[in-house]
């Protein structure tokens, strides 16, 4: 499929139109951002990782019944999607402390929740994606009452899924960021944007090694490492 006209560009993705007004082509980049765009760098082939992994989670995805954008894998770069309307709040779920929770809850790092914990984000960079819970989100009128149930719900069997999927490949799934689109035409709600080291906090089960963006964020050394190391345990 050839690449029409550009449409946006964002920290991590390029998208393009494509003949059919109903999908568009999604181009992962290398660059790199943390701390709402005050650090910025390149990670050697980000781009392609997390475009591999986010192909390989949304086909697994899509066989345990949870819809999703993708289409097709056109190249280790970019992958065909569905055209949606992107409901502006991101899904947080977490497994373990970590990152924001640990630090607004005054918790240590690595301690195992007895359930998992679902967050809400304002997705707005004007308000630095803001936590906001369900009163919020219907002042806003940022979703319907059942979209945010069907949000919740679908975000939980990716979690179920991804935890037992990634854990028979030695990595604990610590949390991860999920965002939603409506189709056009049919107005289904599915899930969207992507899954990889970008989005999602990896350790590895015996060392706790952090596998994902953080190594980035932290200033931990060996970036390209981890994010390589996460497509050869995923992949092969």
């Amino acid at each position: 499929m050839d690449k029409g006209k550009f449409l946006y560009e964002g920290k991590a993705k390029r998208v393009y139109r494509t003949a059919d007004p109903n999908q568009y082509i999604v181009s992962y980049k290398d660059d790199a951002t943390a701390f709402d765009g005050q650090k910025k760098g390149t990670i050697t082939d980000k781009g392609v990782v997390n475009n591999l992994v986010s192909a390989h989670f949304f086909k697994l995805l899509e066989q345990e019944g949870v819809p999703t954008h993708f289409v097709e894998l056109l190249n280790d770069r970019e992958m065909t999607v569905r055209a949606v309307r992107i409901v502006p709040i991101e899904l947080v779920v977490r497994n373990v402390t970590a990152g924001s929770l640990a630090k607004r809850l005054g918790l240590d790092e690595g301690i195992e929740l007895d359930e998992p914990v679902v967050e809400y984000y304002y997705k707005s960079d004007e308000l630095h994606d803001p936590l906001i819970n369900c009163s919020h989100i219907r002042l806003l009128k940022l979703a319907e009452p059942e979209q945010l149930t069907t949000m919740r719900e679908m975000a939980l069997k990716v979690n179920d899924f991804l935890k037992k999927y990634l854990d028979a490949r030695n990595i604990i799934l610590i949390d991860f960021k999920l965002e939603f689109g409506v189709t056009e035409g049919e107005g289904r709600l599915i899930l969207a944007d992507e899954i990889s080291p970008d989005t999602c906090r990896f350790w590895d089960k015996q060392t706790r090694e952090k596998l994902d963006k953080d190594r980035f964020r932290r200033d931990l050394g060996g970036v390209e490492e981890a994010y390589q190391e996460i497509l050869r345990r995923l992949l092969g």
